[in-house]
Formats: structure tokens, C-alpha cells, sequence
């Protein structure tokens, strides 16, 4: 759940990545997820272990953001979610959080061309006002740049929680009924989800975790009612592409039920 992950990080569209150590088993495309979302945790436990301060950990993790990205365009996933800043990460340092959005701000700008360039469509989800006008307005450009693209979506949850984005949902339906434009009994499922952050999102298929908590951090709890879940003890900064590829082949071999037999 950490910004200082991508740092560095490029994203790379249609064309196969580069074959990076020992060739992996080839994978059923039928079987991929659509939507891929992760909580990428421990890099600053990855960076103690290391005997380096947390920053560095940040730094590392953005070599896994990169190889992951990269191989998830070029597999052909839909979407690719993010959780780069929870609403409870502003309780850490001062110092560190200052750094964070500044990494923030440098990879909206200095990755802006790469999206475009690899058909990548960026998006964010999350309470988005709290980041500052200055990464707003470059959030904002590259969204607006990259919104005709056709290939992955990449988005980042920013300052998110899942259950701010339940509570921002029922209060925006709640002014709709107050001002007449939406009946109570028209207040269903349907219309809560309708009204999250983004309701064109389709629910994660998969959901990775890594550094080895076994939660999900108020991470889309209205979302991942029915996703298949995937937790390694690695921290962010050893999460490669062959453990992507081993998470992958573990979801291919689910029946999902979503409730039925």
C-alpha cells in the first residue's frame, strides 16, 4: 500500500516483455482474471530486514510494480488495481508521507508518455482531493490524456478505504432521495453500486497480498464479496513475475461458485 512503489515504474502495452531469467510454463489465457488487484505490502519491512531506511524499500518495490505492470498489459488483463495509499496511511511520518507524494507526483508526470505510448487508460479511486492541487492537476492530465486508450486499465487507490467509499456512496444516494430524484425503494444493490468511485469497474477476480497479513485492510470491501484471494509471505519488493505467474496458475485451478454448487 505504498506510493513510494512507483517510482520508476513503466508500463508496457501490446508488446511480449522480455523473457527475465528462466523461461516460465506457459499460462491458459483462458483462465486470467479480468480484473487483478493487489495490496502491495512490505516494503518497509523488506527495508529493515535489509538494514536500510524505509525509503529504500520504496525504491526496490518499484522495480516489482514495473515487471508486474509490464507482464499484465502484455498477458492481456483488463485492469490492474493498485493500492498505492490507504486514507490510514497519513498516520505515518511526516517526512515519509511528504516523500511519498512527491513520488507520486514525479510518476504522473514522468510516465505519462509511456501510457499513451502502450494504450494504457489511467484512472483513481479514492477521497482524491486530500492528495493537493498539485497532484491533482497532474492526476488529472494524464487521466485526461490516456482517457480514449483501449488496452489495460491501470488505476491507483489513493488516499482509499473501503469503507469511506461504502459511506461516500449511501450519502450520495441519500441527497438523491432528499431532493426527489430517487425514490427509497429504489435505493437496492444495483444503485449502491452504481454509485462507487468507479462503476464501470468490473469486481477484482483476484486479489494478491503480499508480505503475509492475512487481511484485506479496508481495501474494496464493497468489491470483493466473492474475489479469490492470494497471500505469499514475500514482501512487495520480492513480488516478481514468476510468483505473479504462480499466483495466476493457483486462480486458474478455482471453481468459482459465487455462492451456488
Amino acid at each position: 500500500m505504498d506510493l513510494g512503489v512507483l517510482r520508476g515504474v513503466r508500463l508496457m502495452g501490446s508488446k511480449p516483455p522480455e523473457t527475465k531469467g528462466a523461461a516460465l510454463p506457459p499460462l491458459d489465457a483462458t483462465k486470467f482474471p479480468g480484473h487483478l488487484a493487489v495490496i502491495m505490502d512490505g516494503n518497509g519491512r523488506w527495508a529493515q530486514a535489509h538494514g536500510l531506511p524505509r525509503i529504500k524499500g520504496h525504491e526496490e518495490g518499484a522495480r516489482s510494480v514495473r515487471e508486474v505492470t509490464e507482464e499484465c498489459a502484455a498477458l492481456g488483463l483488463g485492469r490492474l488495481t493498485l493500492y498505492a495509499f490507504s486514507s490510514e496511511n497519513w498516520k505515518r511520518p511526516k517526512n515519509e508521507i511528504d516523500f511519498l507524494m512527491k513520488l507520486l507526483r514525479r510518476y504522473l508526470v514522468n510516465e505519462r508518455r509511456t501510457i499513451l505510448e502502450n494504450n494504457i487508460r489511467f484512472t483513481a479511486i479514492g477521497r482524491l482531493e486530500a492528495l493537493g492541487p498539485a497532484v491533482l492537476a497532474e492526476m488529472e492530465k494524464t487521466r485526461e490524456l490516456s482517457r480514449r486508450n483501449t488496452g489495460m486499465v491501470m488505476c491507483l487507490a489513493l488516499n482509499y478505504g473501503g469503507r469511506q467509499e461504502i459511506v461516500d456512496a449511501a450519502q450520495r444516494l441519500a441527497r438523491e432521495v432528499a431532493e426527489g430524484k430517487r425514490a427509497w425503494s429504489a435505493v437496492d444493490e444495483a444503485a449502491l453500486d452504481g454509485a462507487m468511485y468507479d462503476p464501470a469497474a468490473p469486481p477484482p477476480d483476484l486479489l494478491i497480498r503480499t508480505g503475509g497479513d492475512q487481511r484485506i485492510s479496508n481495501f474494496l470491501l464493497w468489491h470483493l464479496a466473492y474475489t479469490e484471494l492470494w497471500i505469499t509471505q514475500k514482501a512487495w519488493p520480492d513480488f516478481k513475475r514468476p510468483e505473479l505467474h504462480e499466483a495466476l496458475r493457483d486462480y486458474a485451478t478455482r471453481a468459482r461458485r459465487f455462492g451456488g454448487l
